[in-house]
C-alpha cells in the first residue's frame, strides 16, 4: 500500500472518529509520492494532492519542507510544469516557509545567473528572518565575490527592512469577553497533563481546552463578532498559573487567535488573555512568542474600610469588590497607543500599559518574539559585514542604573549576562535586556513541541555558547505505552542529533533512564552565575538563575544560546530562630508562604518576582526543595545565597553526578559533559582563590520587599491544601492555604505520594529510616498505598548500595523492572508499597492518577483540580501537599496523624540540618567581574 493510501485511511479515521481534518504533512516520502501526483495531470488525486501541498504541509526543517522547497524551485526554473502553480506563487508559498531549505532555495535562486529570478528572489528574502550560519556565511562570501543581490540584500538587512516594513500595530483592538474561570486558571485547564501525547498534533489537542461547550460557545462568539477578539479571563485571579505550556497558549491562539499564515494549517497566533490578577509570568512570556496581548485587568480590588483598613471576611481573608464588570460577552477596546482599555462608551477603566511596553509591541507587530530575537541577529550580521553601523530600529535594550544602589543577587547575574549592552554602569531590575543561556533543559511532554519550534526557524545544531543541555524522558516515565513509543524515541532521535543530551541513546549504547529533569539540571549547572532556561516551570535551580519557560523559548536558547527579558525585581528572604528536630524543610518551606502572606496582609509578594533566599549551608539538593516551591508561590524564580562551603560542596557534588553520566555512556560527540565538569572545576577554584566568592548580593541591593521566616514558629508539619469546599470558588486550588497538620484531625488518607521533583536521595532515607523505627514495634502494614517514585538512577544505585533499598523492597508489593516496564496505567491500587519507576508518576496526571474522589497526600507539586486525582460523582479528589515523613505516616495509619505519633515516627531520625546563617550573606560592593 502506498503512503498516499495510508494517508487517506488516516484522513477518514481523523474525520469520523475525531472530527479532525487531515493531519498536515511533515514527511518527505509522502510528500515526494503527492507532488508524482500532481505532475500526473491525470491521476485521480490530483486536485486533492495539489490542496495538500499548499496548505497542509509543515514548514521549516521538516524532511517534507526540504521536498516542497525543492518541487517549488524547479517550478520557478521551468524544470517543472504545474498549471495552478505559476512562478509568482511558487515565490509567494516559499516566503511562508520560514527558513531551513525555503532559505537554501531562495539564495540558490538569488544568487543564480538568470537575474529576473535573482531580482524575484531578493524580493521574497528580504522578508525573511530565519537565516542561519550557513545561510549567513554563504550571503557574505558572496558578497565579498562582488555580487550585486547579496550587497542588496545586506543592504536591506543591515536597515532591517523585514520589519521596518511590517504593518504597525492596530491603534484599537476590539474584543469581547469571554470567563474562562473564576479564580487562578492553570494551564492544565487550557493543555491538560493527561493529554499530553498529543501536543504536537495542534488541531487534536486543541479539542482538550476547558471544555467542548466553551470551545462552542467561544467559536459562536467570533461569529456573531467578526470585527472583534475574544478575550479569554482569569475573573478575580491570575492567568496562565501552574506549568510553562506553549501548548495552552497554542490552543488559546487556536479557537481565540489568528491564522499566522494561510499555507499553515492550526498554527495560529495573536491571542488576547486577560486576569483580575494579571498573568503568570511564564504564560505571559509564551503569549509574547505569539504575539499576543496579556492585561492585568485589576477589576477586583481589596475593600477598605474609612480608615483605610483592609476589610476582612470571617475567615480573615481580604473582601474583594469589583471595579467594573468583565463578565462574559462584554465588549471592551483596547487602545495600544494610549495604552488604556476602555468600556463600549470610550470610557477608560484601567492603565494596561505594562502590556504595551516598547519590546511587546515590537513581538505583536513582528508576529511573535522569535522573529525579533532572528531579526536583531541578522540585523546585527549584516551590518558588520557591510562595516556600517546599524540603524537604531528595535526599541532600545531598556537599561536602568540607579547610582550608588548595590545589586540583587539576580541583578549581578544578568549583568554578567548581558549582551549588547550600552550602558557603562551596572544595570538594575526594570532593564530589558538579551542574555547568555548557559544551561537548557527540555522534557518529554513538551519536547515534541520544541522539536516542531525548532524545524519551524530551520535550526539544526545547538548553539555552541550553551554550556549544557539535557532532554529528559521523565514527564511519560510512570507507563511505556503506545503513546509514549511513538513520540519519545522520536523525540530523542531528534534531540540527540541536534547536539542536547538525551535520556534515551537512540544508537541504544546506554539504557533508558528517566530521571526527574529538574534534578538533572540542578546537577549539570555547574556555576552560580548561570541563566538556566527549562521547558517546565519546576526549572527552578538552587545554584544560579532558573526560568521556566515554554518550548517555544526553549527553542530559542538552544538555537541562538541567548533569551530576552526584563531583570526581575526580587524579594529577600531571610530565617530567624532555631528549626525544631521533628521538623523537615518541606515544613519550612510551606510556612515561608504563609507567613510571607500573613506579613503582607494576604498581598503575594513573590507573584512575578525573584525570591532571593539565604539558604546559607543547606546543599544544592536540600536547597531545591525551597527553590521548586516557588514556582506555587507565583515567583518568576528563585535564587540560593549559600556559603563558600557550601557552593563548594554542592559543585563536587554536581561534578559526580556528571561522571556518573559520563560513564553511563551519556556523553556526545562535542565533550559537553566534560567540559561542565571542566567549568565546576574552574568555578570551585575561583572561589577557594577568593578570586569570585560565592554568589551574594551587595550589602546596599534595593528590595521590592523583606520576607523574615520565623522558624520558633513552625512546630508542627504544614499541609498546602486545594480547599476544595471553599464556597468561594477563586480561593480553591491556590496553593495559598497553608494548614498545620492538627487541622485535619485524623482525616483519612486515601494514597500516599512521595516522588517527583519536590524529593531528593534524602528522602528516601528518610522512609528508610521511619520503616525500621516503626517496625520496631511490630509488623507494619499500610491502611493506605503509598506510592514512592525517586528521582534519578543515581538514587537508585546508591539506596541500593548502601543498604536503604532493601527495606523499601521489603514492604514493596511492586517493584519497577525496567526490562518490563508497565504498559498500561495503574487504575486500582492496593494498600501496600509501590517502588516506582524514576520520574515524575502522579505527579503529572498524564499518565498515572489517584482514584476519583481521593483524599492524597503527596510530596509533590501540584493540587490543580483534576491533576492528580479527578472528583468522583460523590466527592471532590484533593490534594494535600506535605512533607515525606508525613505523607508515610498517613499511609500506614490510614489517616493524618497526632502530633504525638508523627514525633515519635520520626524520633532519632535527622530530617533536615538546617540552621539559618550566623550573619546576613550580602556583601559590599564589588566588581562585576567578580560576581
Amino acid at each position: 500500500m502506498s503512503l498516499y493510501s495510508e494517508y487517506l485511511k488516516e484522513i477518514e479515521v481523523r474525520k469520523n472518529e475525531l472530527g479532525l481534518n487531515p493531519k498536515p504533512i511533515d514527511g518527505a516520502e509522502l510528500l515526494s509520492e503527492i507532488i508524482e501526483q500532481i505532475k500526473d495531470v491525470n491521476n485521480e488525486h490530483r486536485k486533492d494532492s495539489l490542496n495538500f501541498f499548499i496548505y497542509n504541509t509543515l514548514p521549516g526543517t521538516t524532511p517534507a519542507a526540504g521536498v516542497k522547497a525543492e518541487f517549488l524551485k524547479e517550478i520557478i526554473l521551468g524544470q517543472a510544469s504545474v498549471e495552478e502553480i505559476n512562478q509568482e506563487f511558487a515565490f509567494e508559498l516559499l516566503s511562508h516557509m520560514k527558513g531551513g531549505p525555503s532559505i537554501k532555495v531562495l539564495l540558490d535562486l538569488a544568487l543564480g545567473d538568470d537575474a529576473d529570478i535573482a531580482k524575484a528572489a531578493a524580493a521574497v528574502l528580504k522578508t525573511q528572518v530565519f537565516l542561519y550560519e550557513a545561510d549567513t556565511e554563504r550571503l557574505a562570501a558572496a558578497y565579498k565575490e562582488g555580487n550585486a543581490i547579496a550587497k542588496e540584500l545586506l543592504e536591506s538587512y543591515s536597515k532591517a527592512e523585514f520589519f521596518t516594513e511590517l504593518p504597525d500595530v492596530d491603534e484599537e483592538v476590539k474584543v469581547i469577553t469571554y470567563v474562562a474561570a473564576v479564580g487562578d486558571i492553570s494551564t492544565d485547564l487550557l493543555s491538560p497533563g493527561n493529554q499530553s501525547h498529543s501536543r504536537a498534533d495542534r488541531e487534536l489537542h486543541g479539542k482538550c481546552m476547558i471544555s467542548p461547550e466553551a470551545q462552542a460557545e467561544i467559536t459562536a462568539m467570533k461569529e456573531a463578532n467578526p470585527d472583534k477578539q475574544v478575550m479569554l479571563i482569569a475573573e478575580k485571579g491570575t492567568m496562565g498559573v501552574g506549568s510553562s505550556r506553549m501548548s495552552g497558549v497554542n490552543n488559546v491562539a487556536l479557537w481565540a487567535g489568528k491564522p499566522s499564515s494561510p499555507y499553515v494549517p492550526f498554527i495560529n497566533i495573536a491571542p488576547v488573555v486577560a486576569g483580575t490578577n494579571g498573568i503568570a509570568p511564564i504564560f505571559l512570556t509564551t503569549v509574547g512568542v505569539t504575539g499576543g496581548i496579556g492585561l492585568d485587568l485589576k477589576n477586583w480590588v481589596q475593600k477598605k474600610d474609612e480608615n483605610g483598613n483592609v476589610v476582612r471576611d470571617e475567615n480573615g481573608d481580604a473582601v474583594l469588590e469589583e471595579v467594573y464588570s468583565v463578565k462574559t460577552g462584554t465588549v471592551l477596546t483596547i487602545n495600544t497607543k494610549t495604552k488604556k482599555l476602555l468600556d463600549s462608551e470610550g470610557n477608560e477603566l484601567s492603565d494596561v500599559s505594562d502590556a504595551f511596553t516598547p519590546q511587546k509591541v515590537e513581538f505583536m507587530k513582528a508576529g511573535g518574539s522569535y522573529a525579533v530575537t532572528f531579526g536583531k541577529q541578522l540585523q546585527t550580521f549584516a551590518a558588520e559585514t557591510l562595516g556600517v553601523e546599524a540603524p537604531a530600529v528595535y526599541a532600545a535594550s531598556k537599561e536602568i542604573s540607579h547610582e550608588g544602589q548595590g545589586l540583587t543577587a539576580v541583578e549581578k547575574i544578568f549583568n554578567r549576562n548581558a549582551v549588547g549592552v550600552n550602558s557603562e554602569t551596572p544595570l538594575h531590575a526594570g532593564s530589558d535586556v538579551r542574555v547568555k543561556v548557559n544551561i537548557v533543559g527540555s522534557q518529554d511532554t513538551t519536547g515534541p513541541m520544541t522539536t516542531q519550534e525548532l524545524e519551524a526557524m530551520a535550526a539544526s545544531t545547538i548553539s555552541p555558547s550553551v554550556d549544557g543541555a539535557f532532554q529528559s524522558g521523565c514527564h511519560t516515565a510512570s507507563v511505556w505505552d503506545n503513546k509514549a513509543k511513538a513520540n519519545t524515541p522520536k523525540l530523542m532521535a531528534f534531540m540527540n542529533a541536534f547536539g542536547v543530551i538525551t535520556a534515551r541513546d537512540p544508537k541504544g549504547v546506554y539504557p533508558a533512564m528517566t530521571d526527574v529533569i529538574h534534578k538533572v539540571l540542578n546537577d549539570i549547572t555547574v556555576d552560580d552565575r548561570a541563566i538556566i532556561i527549562g521547558g517546565d516551570s519546576h526549572t527552578r535551580m538552587s545554584k544560579g538563575v532558573a526560568f521556566g519557560a515554554d518550548s517555544g523559548t526553549v527553542a530559542v536558547a538552544l538555537a541562538t544560546g541567548e533569551a530576552a527579558m526584563p531583570i526581575p525585581e526580587s524579594v529577600k528572604v531571610t530565617f530567624k530562630g532555631n528549626m525544631k528536630p521533628h521538623m523537615d524543610f518541606r515544613d519550612i518551606v510551606h510556612a515561608t508562604q504563609a507567613q510571607m502572606l500573613k506579613q503582607f496582609s494576604g498581598e503575594n509578594v513573590f507573584q512575578g518576582r525573584v525570591i532571593e533566599v539565604q539558604i546559607g549551608t543547606l546543599l544544592a539538593d536540600q536547597a531545591f526543595t525551597f527553590t521548586d516551591w516557588t514556582a506555587e508561590m507565583k515567583a518568576k524564580a528563585s535564587i540560593c545565597i549559600s556559603t563558600d562551603e557550601t557552593l563548594i560542596q554542592s559543585l563536587e557534588l554536581a561534578k559526580s553526578r556528571i561522571q556518573i553520566m559520563i560513564n553511563k555512556g551519556m556523553e556526545n560527540e562535542a565533550g559537553m559533559l566534560q567540559k561542565l565538569i571542566g567549568l565546576a572545576d574552574k568555578r570551585i577554584e575561583e572561589v577557594k582563590s577568593g578570586t569570585a566568592p560565592a554568589l551574594a548580593p551587595d550589602d546596599n541591593a534595593k528590595y521590592y520587599a523583606e520576607v523574615v521566616v520565623d522558624l520558633d514558629a513552625i512546630d508542627e508539619p504544614m499541609i498546602a491544601d486545594p480547599d476544595v469546599n471553599n464556597e468561594d470558588v477563586s480561593k480553591r486550588y491556590t496553593h495559598d492555604v497553608i494548614r498545620p497538620a492538627s487541622y485535619y484531625d485524623g482525616r483519612q488518607v486515601d494514597l500516599g505520594f512521595v516522588g517527583s521533583c519536590m524529593v531528593h536521595k534524602g528522602d528516601m532515607q528518610i522512609i528508610a529510616a521511619m520503616l525500621r523505627n516503626l517496625e520496631k514495634n511490630g509488623p507494619i502494614t499500610f491502611k493506605a498505598p503509598l506510592v514512592v517514585a525517586p528521582p534519578t538512577y543515581n538514587i537508585v544505585d546508591e539506596l541500593k548500595a548502601e543498604g536503604d533499598w532493601d527495606i523499601l523492597a521489603k514492604y514493596a508489593g511492586f517493584i519497577f523492572d525496567d526490562a518490563n516496564p508497565k504498559e498500561a496505567a495503574r487504575t486500582k491500587y492496593e494498600n501496600q508499597l509501590y517502588l516506582e519507576r524514576p520520574g515524575c508518576n502522579l505527579c503529572m496526571g498524564n499518565q498515572e492518577k489517584a482514584e476519583p474522589g481521593d483524599t492524597v497526600l503527596a510530596t509533590s507539586t501540584r493540587l490543580f483540580q483534576g491533576r492528580v486525582v479527578e472528583d468522583s460523582a460523590e466527592k471532590k479528589g484533593e490534594s494535600l501537599l506535605g512533607s515525606t515523613p508525613m505523607v508515610v505516616l498517613g499511609t500506614i495509619l490510614g489517616r493524618f496523624p497526632t502530633l504525638e505519633e508523627y514525633k515519635a515516627a520520626v524520633e532519632g531520625i535527622n530530617l533536615t540540618s538546617f540552621a539559618p546563617p550566623s550573619e546576613d550573606l550580602a556583601r559590599p560592593a564589588i566588581p562585576l567581574k567578580a560576581v
